[in-house]
């Protein structure tokens, strides 16, 4: 399993254990699913929804008709401020650890 990402979206995936491949738009994206289609052990991509919606639309239609990988998009993050991103994560560590992480 994969995940193609925007920078500042993969540190959530790579703390879960998933390699998250980065893009910054559709183009970007797009050739990460290219080179992860051709990638025999790659069986499902999941896709941030902002940048699946940015994939030529001949393209996105070719990779749901390919039976692998499977190409899942999920919902984008919605933070105001980086601020907000950054307390929802130490709210996610304090959750699994038990104790309130402090930044620097």
């Amino acid at each position: 399993m994969r995940v193609v990402c925007r920078p500042e979206v993969a540190p959530g995936f790579e703390l879960a254990g998933l390699h998250a491949d980065t893009a910054i738009d559709g183009v970007s994206a797009r050739a990460r699913l290219m080179a992860l289609a051709d990638d025999p052990g790659v069986g499902i991509v999941l896709v941030e929804e902002r940048l699946h919606r940015a994939l030529p639309a001949e393209f996105a239609q070719r990779l749901e008709r390919q039976p692998r990988p499977l190409v899942a998009p999920f919902p984008s993050p919605r933070f105001d401020t980086a601020e907000a991103a950054e307390e929802a994560v130490l709210e996610i560590l304090r959750r699994a650890i038990g104790y309130r992480v402090r930044l620097p």
